[in-house]
């Protein structure tokens, strides 16, 4: 592990970068906009598969870039706070999920597969041992690669004090941002999407949107795993308790992250910043990593256009965060995973709109007739 010095140094680097790069690419969006005009269709009859080539272009600056080499990562980190009964399901179920992600037995291997998209487990703050257990054989199986670069096991109570020690938080948030350049330097990533697993973390993503936004905890506060209207309103209850205790500032999104968020939060932020400074497109999933992002966008603002909403959540907060970051979902499915199950999903779109760019052939080259309207 690096020094506090070295992992607030990568942070603020990162910052910087993405800082420089400035707007998206005009130029760049220019000419994949004139290149779909080009194509054998009228001008924005493909209506969103049309916007997302055009972002990519901004994005990357470039109007023809690749989306070939696709990742998701799922970030895994356990809370304090699921020890409060915010939960429909036990804190263990973490650690068992994560062997299944590796085995590759949940939606998203499922999802994963059908799109073309490879996948990384990274465990940031798993409170028990990862199960070992053997691959499926099942049709379609793709398992996942896990990086193991646990932190601590799992966050304290937010309610009791801070969840994380913030060299904690910092050195989860570099774990972030050493992945993005993993993947780089061994790999190649074309394009990056976000996923999670961390019971309890609906309830820390809540704690974090809440005093970002400065809404009330129960416009912001979902079901999360599921859970009933009396479970709600207990969770409700110890979000505002965790936020009295607390007391984070708004205007530090580093020391709200360490007071109210969890390790995967830490390492999605790092990832976000990391990639976006890179020119990496970012697919965020749900409400968790919505909430990384205005964390993220928090600390810096131009990162916010270099986002992708995937899909809009059954979780309340989740529209509040989409609003606040200015980012429009490509979907509403009424997902509420989490794992990057809508990440996966738009990765599909996403290949299906590049190849449109790609391989559609235009009025001179099919020898088809353009306007006559003017």
């Amino acid at each position: 592990m690096t020094t506090d010095a070295a992992a607030s140094l990568a942070i603020a680097s990162a910052v910087e970068g993405i800082s420089t790069l400035g707007p998206l690419d005009d130029a760049a969006m220019a000419v994949a906009a004139a290149r779909l005009d080009r194509l054998t269709k009228p001008p924005g009859s493909l209506g969103r598969l049309e916007e997302l080539v055009i972002s990519i272009a901004g994005i990357t600056g470039r109007a023809d870039v690749p989306v070939d080499r696709r990742w998701i990562v799922v970030a895994a980190g356990d809370h304090g706070v699921a020890r409060e009964g915010v939960s429909a399901y036990p804190p263990e179920v973490t650690a068992q999920m994560v062997a299944n992600f590796v085995t590759g037995g949940a939606a998203i291997n499922v999802l994963a597969a059908v799109t073309g998209t490879s996948l990384l487990v990274v465990d940031v703050g798993v409170a028990g041992a990862i199960p070992r257990t053997r691959p499926a054989a099942r049709a379609g199986c793709q398992g996942g690669r896990l990086l193991r670069a646990r932190i601590a096991n799992g966050t304290a109570s937010m309610t009791a004090g801070p969840a994380m020690k913030r060299t904690d938080m910092l050195h989860a948030v570099e774990v972030g941002l050493r992945t993005v350049e993993h993947l780089r330097r061994d790999d190649g990533v074309d394009v990056l999407g976000l996923g999670e697993m961390g019971i309890g973390n609906t309830t820390a993503a809540s704690a974090i949107v809440a005093v970002l936004t400065g809404e009330a905890v129960s416009r912001v506060t979902g079901a999360g795993t599921g859970i009933d209207a009396d479970r709600r309103s207990h969770k409700i209850a110890v979000i505002e308790r965790a936020i009295e205790v607390n007391q984070p500032d708004p205007t530090d999104p580093l020391g709200v992250l360490a007071a109210v968020g969890g390790f995967e939060i830490a390492a999605l932020v790092g990832l976000m910043l990391g990639a976006g400074a890179a020119r990496i497109p970012v697919i965020l999933d749900g409400f968790i990593t919505g909430a990384a992002a205005l964390l993220a966008a928090t600390l810096q603002p131009a990162l916010a256009p270099r986002l992708i909403a995937s899909h809009q959540s059954t979780e309340p907060g989740h529209a509040i965060v989409l609003g606040r970051l200015g980012l429009r979902p490509y979907l509403d499915l009424g997902l509420r995973l989490g794992e990057g199950s809508g990440a996966a999903l738009l990765m599909g779109i996403l290949d299906a709109a590049s190849r449109i760019r790609d391989e559609m052939a235009t009025f001179d080259s099919a020898a088809v007739s353009g306007r006559t309207d003017g």
